[in-house]
């Protein structure tokens, strides 16, 4: 099985394609100014206490004040108000360090949360959950900085290996180890990809998270309301630190930036991966090149189609995900109808477990299959859905099938879904059904190009259409585009990109430049993503 990573860079944001034997399973978009990603630290302000809630709002600078439970302060929340206040009033003897920091009582279970804090008190919380629809954060006070094989989690001394980790002999061998080289007052959490690592791959770990504790600590020392005390990887390093395996193929990035940044992390956590990491220098754009913009529109519709014929419909509410599964078109080669609906079935969870890491979709689910009266074919389908869905990193329970054939599927939410439309508006009519109108479309590419070459003398243009009008203008002898070379004495390179709508069309100048036009009232103009009207 080979994973492969793409990361497209771009002004608005990086996206981030992971693929599996070619096939995308997951997709992310991180925008520049994305704030507030799941596993950043705050300092952050209590604005209000709600008795009623037995929970807090704090604000950490979104526009909507965060939430945090009494339950999701975690029992040594004392200690870290204490250390808190230590840290910012210059106390004696306070370090990073918690070798000689007195850890206060627990707090009780049962307790509330206006016996721990207290309106406008400054307080350390974590992100566990990104604004989402009309919600703020979730937060937590049980600060936890994940790295590649460990997680460091200050003022507690437990140590707790995955449960994914079967071999009870490995079990204890690493929690032994751990134990004999964490700092004093630091809990450890072992990740699943720590089984079978030696000593020195793990205390190198540790150490990271010691230091990126201290620059922590550092950074609280001079911190204001609402800063970031810890920030989180990017998106495309985090999913490195949880993912990276030998089953990495390649990596392949388009900005030379992004490129410099993953080496230095690679060669940080994983030495031996550096030559796997590939800079993509070619004129046709990363995702299309790797087909993954076409994926990403047969992929996202409301409309999935499955590969024996059958396909699956997705809706989504407030409330919660559903997702009804359709024979369609599949051929009757099965003997029975019991046979038939197993066989979609089948295809069904393992393209439904995919949807859910794509589109990052959590909360309630409620799938309805196809109807199957045997019992041991809905028990084969419910076996067959935790096995499609082990490697998804997303917490995540299933239920078996009831016997009208609905599962249920909770899945934890911690960011928004991803969605992509796949429905695009018009062009020529904006959306609206008419059009003042009607004109060739090759016509109307030739006009801007007449203009672009006789009135702007632009050489060395690059025209990027969609696939269909880029074999209509090179397929052929002569080709049209050969007719325009002869016409214009000058070579038009025209490249295809399959996001764009049948009629949007861009002119790019020698520098990479999109060309603006601007040619009067007679002649029509190309502008970005859309296709302006002709006056008469």
């Amino acid at each position: 099985m080979s994973t492969e990573l793409f990361i497209s860079s771009a002004e608005e944001g990086d996206r981030i394609a992971l693929l599996k034997d070619r096939r995308l399973i997951e997709y992310h978009v991180d925008g520049q100014g994305n704030k507030f990603t799941v596993g950043d630290i705050y300092l952050g302000v209590v604005k209000k206490i709600v008795p009623g809630l037995n929970a807090a709002f704090i604000d950490v600078g979104y526009e909507k004040d965060a939430f945090l439970h009494y339950l999701d302060l975690g029992p040594q929340i004392r200690s870290l108000n204490k250390y808190t206040k230590n840290v910012q009033t210059n106390a004696k003897n306070q370090s990073y360090k918690l070798d000689n920091f007195k850890l206060e009582p627990d707090i009780e279970k049962t307790g509330k949360i206006s016996q721990v804090l207290t309106k406008g008190q400054q307080i350390l919380v974590q992100i566990v959950k990104e604004p989402i629809s009309s919600k703020g954060p979730r937060l937590s006070c049980e600060l936890s900085i994940a790295g590649r094989y460990l997680v460091l989690v200050p003022f507690s001394n437990v140590v707790s290996v995955s449960k994914k980790i079967s071999s009870r002999e490995e079990k204890q061998r690493l929690a032994k180890l751990i134990q004999s080289i964490k700092p004093a007052n630091f809990g450890v959490i072992i990740r699943t990809v720590a089984e079978g690592k030696e000593v020195a791959e793990l205390d190198k770990d540790l150490k990271n998270l010691v230091k990126k504790w201290e620059e922590g600590y550092h950074n609280l020392k001079k911190a204001n309301p609402r800063d970031v005390i810890i920030g989180e990887l990017d998106r495309a390093t985090s999913i490195l630190r949880d993912m990276l395996n030998e089953t990495f193929d390649s990596i392949t990035v388009d900005s030379k930036q992004v490129y410099d940044e993953i080496k230095s992390f690679l060669k940080s956590i994983a030495p031996e991966k550096e030559k796997i990491l590939k800079l993509h220098t070619g004129k046709v754009k990363l995702f299309e090149q790797a087909g993954i913009e076409r994926q990403l529109k047969m992929l996202f519709g409301k409309s999935v189609s499955l590969p024996g014929g059958g396909y699956l419909i997705i809706e989504h509410t407030e409330a919660l995900h559903v997702i009804d599964v359709n024979s369609g078109n599949k051929s009757n080669a099965e003997p029975n109808q019991e046979d038939t609906a197993l066989t979609v079935n089948i295809e069904a969870a393992k393209e439904i477990a995919r949807q859910l890491r794509l589109r990052d979709m959590g909360g309630i689910i409620v799938v309805d299959f196809i109807d199957m009266r045997r019992p041991e074919n809905r028990k084969h389908i419910y076996e067959r859905m935790k096995e499609e869905m082990k490697h998804d990193r997303a917490k995540h329970v299933i239920l078996p099938l009831s016997k009208f054939g609905i599962m249920q599927i909770t899945r934890e939410r911690v960011r928004p879904e991803v969605n992509i439309k796949t429905v695009e508006v018009c062009p020529t009519c904006n959306g609206s059904g008419n059009i003042s109108a009607s004109i060739a479309l090759a016509d109307l590419i030739e006009h801007n190009l007449d203009f672009v070459i006789n009135k702007q003398n632009e050489k060395k243009l690059t025209l990027v259409v969609h696939p269909f009008l880029h074999a209509y203008f090179t397929k052929g002898f002569p080709s049209i585009r050969m007719k325009w070379y002869f016409k214009y004495k000058t070579w038009v390179n025209i490249e295809k990109d399959s996001s764009f709508g049948l009629t949007e069309f861009r002119f790019i100048n020698k520098q990479g430049i999109e060309i603006e036009l601007n040619t009067g009232s007679q002649v029509p103009v190309s502008v970005p993503g859309s296709l302006a009207a002709v006056k008469e």
